[in-house]
């Protein structure tokens, strides 16, 4: 049904008794010509005081709207492909005193994103355009976590089209961040700076974080290494490589300046698009060689894992010289490459939400 047509309709029932108390509302148009506007109907928020869950896409938010909304009891926020002003949306975020999670995608208007939220345990994003509008509009540049003491996951969802800058200032529960890759050019954690996944400067790290997910050209050894010192309470590696040939990865690992995560900390490692070449390889003996605890890794392949081949893999990992000897290594064929998709955002009850069918 094209709704646009039937704006007054729509309204209509929008003010129907039937809805009086609703808590969850999806709305969104059928975009048939993106220079043409669809408007949100103001009738929508007549649910504020009662919506739990609110997901609002493709039309134009009603900027004279925000000030006086107001979401008492709204926790899950999703808004994809909506026209909407910076100050519109910082606006309507501070009407939701108990908000938990936030999913953005594809929104324009917005270059720069503040959080500051008392509440919010998961924030999910993407900038990667939907619709014709997109084309030629202001998006997402930069997202800035001002303070957020309740904030669990950061998650990237599109991080090759950015936002070009994150910059986490107060995030002092934030466990789970990623997927990260060369899309943001800079990267701050409080002291710390990423240029492009190159350390800048490694002046402090962040003990809270334990689930990482990174999208490495190479894959670049040694920019893992700088995340692996970032966060030296890591429990969990995430790894989407794209192979360049000439990627040496050869690294030794001195114990005198040894790395936390590596002694102690790092159970779990699945890299995904291994091809089994050079490069993979000597990355992967990385930590094969060197952590200590780990206990399972995952080598997610689009060759085909028959016996000939997972057994020269085993040779040259040296799979027999590992240092943790109850670690595990499972080679299995892959054709998806991605980690995660909107859905973790929202999904508070899973801790990993990288951990699927496709990574166990």
């Amino acid at each position: 049904m094209r709704l646009r047509n039937r704006y007054a309709k729509i309204d209509g029932w929008l003010r129907s008794r039937a809805l009086t108390g609703l808590e969850e509302m999806d709305f969104s148009y059928e975009i048939e010509d993106p220079l043409l506007p669809y408007t949100l109907p103001p009738s929508a928020f007549r649910f504020a005081p009662t919506l739990r869950v609110v997901d609002i896409g493709c039309c134009d938010f009603p900027c004279e709207m925000a000030p006086s909304l107001q979401f008492p009891l709204l926790k899950k926020l999703t808004l994809y492909s909506v026209a909407m002003s910076e100050d519109s949306l910082h606006r309507l975020l501070s009407g939701c005193p108990v908000l938990e999670s936030l999913l953005l995608q594809a929104n324009v208007g917005i270059a720069c994103l503040r959080i500051s939220s008392p509440t919010l345990r998961s924030i999910g994003l993407s900038v990667t355009p939907y619709w014709g509008r997109a084309q030629n509009a202001i998006m997402l540049q930069e997202l800035v976590i001002e303070d957020a003491p309740c904030l669990e996951r950061l998650l990237p969802l599109s991080p090759d089209s950015g936002p070009a800058t994150i910059r986490v200032i107060r995030a002092p529960k934030l466990e789970v961040l990623g997927p990260l890759s060369h899309g943001i050019s800079k990267l701050e954690l409080g002291t710390t700076v990423f240029q492009e996944m190159i350390a800048l400067s490694m002046i402090s790290s962040m003990r809270t974080v334990k689930i990482l997910a990174l999208d490495s050209v190479g894959p670049n050894l040694d920019s893992i290494v700088d995340f692996l010192k970032c966060f030296p309470c890591l429990e969990k590696l995430y790894i989407v490589s794209h192979l360049q040939k000439n990627m040496k990865n050869v690294r030794s690992y001195n114990s005198l300046d040894a790395i936390e995560c590596l002694e102690t900390h790092l159970k779990k490692v699945v890299v995904k698009n291994y091809h089994g070449m050079r490069p993979d390889v000597n990355f992967a003996k990385f930590f094969i060689l060197n952590a200590k605890v780990l206990k399972k890794m995952v080598f997610r392949t689009i060759n085909n894992c028959n016996d000939k081949w997972v057994a020269n893999q085993h040779r040259q990992l040296q799979l027999d010289n590992r240092a943790s000897k109850v670690a595990l290594f499972y080679f299995r064929t892959d054709y998806w490459t991605n980690l995660t998709n909107n859905e973790h955002t929202h999904n508070l009850w899973r801790a990993d939400p990288f951990e699927s069918h496709l990574c166990r």
